[in-house]
């Protein structure tokens, strides 16, 4: 992966926002839908994890579209 821990989306003061490396990136959203779209797109123009918070702050998904290795078996 190319960007560390990868773009997160997360709820912060009320809004949706995305950040790579505890900084916001691109603008804020008042629904999760919309952020979560933002932050995937980012996320593929990075070549990095996209990693999406609940309210709760706990990481609900997590989707690489990074180069991931191929010696996985099965």
């Amino acid at each position: 992966m190319s960007e560390g821990n990868g773009v997160h989306t997360v709820h912060r003061d009320g809004v949706w926002v995305n950040e790579v490396g505890g900084q916001q990136v691109g603008g804020s959203f008042d629904h999760k839908d919309a952020a979560v779209s933002a932050g995937r797109e980012e996320a593929i123009a990075r070549g990095t994890e996209h990693h999406i918070h609940g309210l709760d702050g706990q990481v609900h998904e997590k989707n690489s579209y990074g180069n991931d290795p191929r010696s996985i078996p099965g």
